[in-house]
């Protein structure tokens, strides 16, 4: 009986994969974090995971923690210190302005210790190194949809209707988490190095909730520091939020043009950053 032989004419062909250590100055490779998408959602499935795993409330704390902090603050702003709330009622003002103010905290805190998290995997496995931090905005994100909801109760139970501006939500949604993510980029990668940096960024975080209009409006702020309010990317996108939610007046054109740009930028500068300094990450971690 003659048995068929299957004969390879020619050596096989092999597939060679290079990993090289990123250019010194270069951005980040678009199609290579593309390819490890499935990394990115894994990352951020078993970030949301872990957040809630044995909790009673689970998710009920997305909506339980910035009502709490809501009620806290319009009741130091708007019943102590007498702080306009941009004439609708005081809670909707301090839960519109959380809903931003979250999010960017999130991702940013989050973001800034990622690396040391999983210094096991940055130091053993390769992938592209960005999509550590990136991840943590994945359950920021779904923080700020379930809030949002809430939000949209709130306005029907006050009575407010939002304006045509209500589409832009999205929008606004996603150049914060740009601006986040340019910080947290920068962030993760200094505190690879300087690991000072996971203890400075809390309190920069807390400073920026006291000096951003997430509250109050400023519309009685004195002249003398008005200047900072307005050089606040956060305050930009604050206006922008709730004129798109509550009402308010339009933003300037400058604002909403700055509102766009700026974010862009951070979120370019924070990748160029850590790509440059990534180089150094799997023997310093």
């Amino acid at each position: 009986m003659n048995v068929p032989v299957l004969q390879r004419k020619g050596p096989a062909r092999q597939t060679r994969i290079v990993i090289a250590a990123p250019r010194r100055w270069s951005l980040p490779d678009l199609a290579r974090l593309w390819e490890a998408r499935e990394v990115l959602l894994r990352f951020s499935r078993r970030d949301i995971t872990l957040r809630y795993r044995q909790t009673a409330l689970g998710v009920i704390w997305v909506i339980l923690q910035p009502l709490l902090a809501a009620g806290v603050l319009t009741f130091v702003f708007s019943s102590v210190a007498k702080l306009p709330s941009g004439g609708v009622p005081p809670i909707l003002y301090t839960f519109a302005g959380l809903l931003l103010y979250n999010l960017m905290n999130s991702v940013i805190s989050r973001g800034s210790n990622s690396l040391i998290s999983n210094s096991s995997l940055v130091s053993k496995v390769y992938f592209p190194r960005l999509l550590v931090p990136l991840s943590t905005a994945g359950s920021a994100l779904l923080d700020f949809v379930v809030s949002l909801l809430f939000m949209a109760v709130l306005l029907a139970i006050y009575g407010v209707a939002p304006g045509f501006a209500v589409v832009l939500v999205p929008v606004w949604l996603l150049l914060t988490v740009c601006l986040a993510a340019g910080v947290a980029f920068m962030a993760s990668a200094l505190t690879v190095s300087y690991r000072d940096v996971q203890y400075i960024i809390p309190f920069l975080l807390q400073l920026v909730l006291y000096a951003s209009p997430v509250a109050y409006s400023i519309g009685k702020i004195s002249p003398h520091y008005r200047l900072l309010y307005d050089l606040n990317p956060l305050t930009w996108l604050l206006d922008d939020i709730r004129w798109s939610l509550l009402h308010q007046p339009q933003p300037s054109t400058p604002i909403l043009t700055l509102s766009v740009v700026v974010p862009l930028v951070v979120l370019l500068f924070g990748s160029f950053v850590f790509q440059t300094l990534e180089r150094g990450f799997a023997d310093i971690i």
